[in-house]
C-alpha cells in the first residue's frame, strides 16, 4: 500500500508504519490478506477473500428493460485508482459517433483529491457529457438502494496497476454481485474472473469499448438473486470460519 501515500502528510504517517510494521509481524501468529502472499513483512499470512454481510445489502428486485439505455454505476471515494477517467473518455468517444442507444454513468460519492477531479470533470465538459454522467455525491441507505434498483451494471476498479497492484478482492465488486449487478473492473479477483456477470477490461490506459460493454450486458440472462447467490461462500460467516481453520492448522503444525 506505499503507494497509495502521495500527499506529503500522507508520506509523514507512511513512515511511522514503516518504522514499527516488520516489528509488529514479527509478535503476531497470523496477518490476514486478501492477496496471495504467504508473507507480509516477514510474518506469516491468514489468506481469505473479502467477505460481505448479505444482512445489510438488499438485492435488485426485477431487471430493468434496456432496450433503449443503460445505466451504470460506480460507487466509490474515488481515487485515482478507479480508472473512471477510461470509461468517461469511452463515453466521449461513443458519443462523438451519435449513436440511438444511450448509455448513463452515475457516479456515487466524492473525488478524494484534486488530481482525481482534473482526470474526470474536463472529459465529461469538454464532451458534453453532463447529461449522461450524473454525478450524485454521497449516498446512503435507501436513498442508495433506489439508484441501484435503476441502473443495470456495476462499474468496479478500472486502474489498480497505477497502483502497482494486479491482484486483490475489492469490496464493491462483493457488493455488486449481493445486489445481483453485473459488473466490470481490471484487476484479477479470482473470485470473480471467471464468472459470466464479470466483463473484465485490460488493466491499462485504453478508454473502454462502450458498444463491447452494451453486447456483453445484452448477452446476460442471469436474474439478480442467481448472481448473489453464486457469492454465498463470500459472506463473512465463512469467510471467518475460513481464519479459524488455518489457525487450527497453524496450531497443529506448530505443536
Amino acid at each position: 500500500y506505499d503507494q497509495e501515500y502521495i500527499t506529503f502528510k500522507m508520506k509523514l504517517d507512511l513512515l511511522v508504519d514503516k518504522c514499527f510494521r516488520h516489528h509488529l509481524a514479527k509478535l503476531l501468529d497470523g496477518i490476514i490478506t486478501f492477496s496471495d502472499a504467504k508473507t507480509i513483512f516477514g510474518g506469516p499470512t491468514i489468506r481469505i477473500s473479502n467477505g460481505i454481510d448479505f444482512d445489510s445489502i438488499l438485492p435488485k428486485k426485477q431487471i430493468n428493460d434496456t432496450t433503449y439505455e443503460l445505466h451504470l454505476i460506480g460507487v466509490a471515494e474515488i481515487h485515482y485508482w478507479h480508472g473512471y477517467d477510461r470509461l468517461l473518455q469511452g463515453l466521449a468517444e461513443y458519443y462523438a459517433t451519435n449513436p440511438h442507444y444511450n448509455v448513463y454513468f452515475h457516479i456515487v460519492g466524492e473525488f478524494t483529491a484534486q488530481r482525481e477531479r482534473e482526470e474526470c470533470i474536463p472529459i465529461i465538459k469538454n464532451n458534453h457529457l453532463e447529461p449522461f454522467v450524473i454525478l450524485h455525491g454521497q449516498l446512503h441507505g435507501a436513498s442508495l438502494d433506489i439508484l441501484f434498483e435503476r441502473c443495470d451494471l456495476g462499474v468496479g476498479s478500472l486502474g489498480r496497476h497505477r497502483s502497482g497492484i494486479d491482484k486483490i478482492k475489492v469490496l464493491k465488486n462483493r457488493e455488486y454481485a449481493a445486489r445481483g449487478l453485473a459488473f466490470t473492473y481490471s484487476e484479477t479477483d479470482e473470485d470473480f474472473d471467471n464468472m459470466p456477470y464479470v466483463w473484465k477490461v485490460p488493466a491499462n490506459e485504453t478508454s473502454m469499448d462502450i458498444q463491447k460493454l452494451i453486447d456483453f450486458h445484452q448477452s446476460i440472462h442471469l436474474q439478480p438473486i442467481e448472481i448473489r447467490n453464486s457469492i454465498a461462500n463470500l459472506s463473512w460467516k465463512h469467510q471467518m470460519q475460513e481464519v479459524i481453520n488455518q489457525i487450527s492448522l497453524m496450531t497443529t503444525h506448530n505443536a
